[in-house]
């Protein structure tokens, strides 16, 4: 069973839509209780991070996510959900899931902001979440925040936006990406798949 988080906002509907089409089933977590009887969890996020964060503490989801994560369970975060799994973000400075240490970061302002449409994905090194994707596959992206994680080797995907960036991360059970797999055509569908059924 695949949890999808709803904290009020985002993206979810597109995302479960993605992963039914996939043929694995969903349930979605909107409060404590639900976290009862799931495999896997996908955290999508859209939106500010510190409502956001404020938004999951409210709901009580915060610990429940951490609880999940720390007993093996595999997470998803999707791009303010691969976010938050940071300590801290810049963006009105919210204090955040603390899963990987390093913050999350604006873009230089020379650069147009938010960073929207298709970019490639560099695979810095083989992964389950890219099998079956080529490296340098493209994937949309809607951002204007970027994490830099304090370890260099928990970024296995890096895209160039005036800057190179960590557009995937992962470590043990969990994986965040900043583009949008729902909104990606046939690279993002895999990602998906790769995650439900592989992973």
């Amino acid at each position: 069973m695949i949890g999808i988080i709803d904290y009020g906002a985002g993206n979810l509907h597109s995302v479960e839509k993605a992963v039914i089409k996939l043929d694995f089933p969903t349930k979605i977590i909107a409060e404590p209780r639900d976290f009862t009887g799931i495999d896997k969890i996908i955290f999508p996020g859209v939106g500010n991070a510190s409502k956001t964060m404020e938004m999951i503490r409210f709901h009580g989801l915060d610990d429940k996510i951490t609880e999940a994560i720390k007993a093996g369970i595999p997470f998803l975060g999707i791009c303010l959900g691969m976010q938050l799994l940071m300590e801290y973000s810049k963006e009105n400075d919210a204090d955040c899931l603390s899963i990987f240490e390093g913050a999350v970061y604006p873009f230089q302002k020379s650069i147009k902001v938010p960073h929207i449409g298709w970019n490639e994905v560099h695979q810095k090194r083989q992964h389950p979440i890219f099998r079956n994707i080529p490296n340098k596959s493209d994937f949309y992206f809607v951002h204007s925040f970027y994490v830099k994680p304090n370890d260099e080797s928990d970024a296995i995907g890096i895209t160039d936006y005036g800057q190179d960036f960590c557009s995937v991360i992962a470590k043990d059970n969990v994986i965040g990406v900043q583009f949008h797999p729902e909104k990606s055509a046939e690279a993002g569908l895999t990602i998906l798949e790769n995650f439900c059924g592989n992973f």
